[in-house]
């Protein structure tokens, strides 16, 4: 499965196909674990155990989500020629 990385801000954005997040019971608000497995080049993300102080509210989550919809052809074109 190949998916498109996203630049914003200082960081970059993956979107997970809906497959995947339904599969793993999480929602578009779900705080999740990331990390880094070194030794073999691997992303792990995961829901994370307790919640992440600090974590996005679920309007701002929408927003984004609503965004990244609505422009997705321009954010594409735009990652095909940053990457």
């Amino acid at each position: 499965m190949f998916r498109i990385l996203f630049k914003i801000g200082y960081g970059v954005l993956v979107s997970l196909p809906k497959e995947i997040i339904e599969l793993l019971g999480i929602s578009k608000v779900t705080d999740v674990s990331i990390e880094l497995d070194r030794e073999n080049k691997r992303i792990i993300i995961q829901p994370a155990k307790q919640p992440i102080a600090g974590s996005i509210s679920e309007d701002f989550s929408r927003q984004v989500a609503d965004f990244i919809e609505e422009y997705r052809p321009a954010l594409e074109a735009l990652a095909n020629n940053a990457l």
